[in-house]
């Protein structure tokens, strides 16, 4: 296996120079750098990554823990982790916990064996909350993403649900909308509960009873599809929002059972919302997160994070964005 010594010689350069070259701790002429560079190609050498990082007390890698890669709102959260890391010569490493506890604590354990210079969570559902308590002592830095508990001591960053769900159920509300049905899943997860909170709100500042509404909360997916067909069959919502893609899923198809059409008989809105949504007729009404960006940020408070360990804790919420489309704005109540 080559070494340093044998790029030096091959180079005519001394080691520390190849060193240099190779971590970039001071400029090197350019024809210089360019015999190192050949030279480490035609000798095949291979840096020790391991033992580098042990000298500087750096991996350069960071790692990444969502809930659940499958759903597009992650997706793109990734896929901003990944390219904001890459701009600050970053590795990632992904771990996904598919919403599991287990699963969850396995992959933050792995990564801060591995020695990652920080780490990026989008906490689990039913995440235990000692795990997180066992993190506070952790040298990597900790980010939360997505699910933002304000209780906790670490930088955040999350999207304003409250607010969008707010400003989204005040226009239904203005259309002449009275009964609303909201499926708002799993209220442990703080994004569908922030949600629900947006909601809640705007009927309290529109002045309108909850009562006549119809909140749907749970975990099981044939339950909720049966309380939200319930709601249907009583003749009385109008309009119909879900809380996430998942959700949306299961309202469609409930939607679909009962006969009725969207927006010709219910209104329908959705958060998240799905990818090539300008194929769905009719075009659906969809609050959209700036889930990329989401990741940028998250990475952006790691490094600073990096930088100055005893800085105060930051939360970032980020906007969202409501496309109106014709699965709300053609309801016959806005007419």
């Amino acid at each position: 296996m080559a070494t340093m010594v044998d790029v030096a010689r091959r180079a005519k350069v001394s080691v520390s120079t190849v060193s240099h070259v190779l971590n970039g701790t001071r400029n090197v002429e350019r024809e210089t750098r360019q015999r190192v560079l050949d030279a480490i190609t035609a000798t095949g050498y291979r840096q020790d990554a391991l033992a580098r990082a042990l000298r500087r007390s750096r991996t350069d890698s960071i790692g990444l823990v969502v809930s659940d890669a499958g759903e597009p709102a992650f997706a793109a959260m990734a896929h901003g982790v990944e390219h904001a890391a890459v701009e600050h010569g970053l590795t990632l490493v992904l771990a996904n916990s598919a919403e599991d506890v287990e699963r969850e604590r396995k992959a933050v354990q792995t990564l801060l064996n591995r020695r990652v210079d920080g780490l990026i969570l989008a906490r689990a559902a039913e995440s235990d909350p000692g795990l997180v308590d066992s993190l506070e002592d952790e040298k990597p830095p900790i980010i939360l993403l997505d699910r933002i508990f304000p209780s906790l001591p670490f930088d955040q960053v999350g999207a304003d649900n409250r607010e969008t769900m707010r400003t989204l159920t005040l226009r239904l509300l203005e259309q002449g909308h009275r009964h609303v049905a909201v499926v708002a899943g799993d209220t442990r997860v703080p994004t569908l509960r922030e949600r629900l909170d947006g909601f809640t709100s705007a009927l309290l500042e529109a002045g309108h009873p909850l009562g006549d509404h119809h909140v749907i909360t749970g975990t099981d997916d044939d339950e909720l599809r049966s309380a939200l067909q319930a709601a249907l069959a009583s003749g009385e919502a109008t309009a119909v929002v879900a809380g996430s893609t998942p959700l949306a899923v299961l309202a469609l198809t409930a939607l679909a059972a009962a006969g009725l059409r969207v927006p010709e008989d219910v209104a329908f809105a959705t958060f998240d919302g799905f990818d090539n949504s300008d194929l769905f007729r009719p075009q659906l009404t969809t609050v959209r997160q700036p889930a990329f960006d989401m990741g940028v940020a998250a990475v952006q408070l790691l490094v600073e994070r990096l930088r100055t360990p005893d800085g105060s804790p930051r939360t970032v919420r980020l906007r969202q964005r409501i496309d109106w489309r014709e699965s709300t704005e053609a309801w016959p109540g806005t007419a």
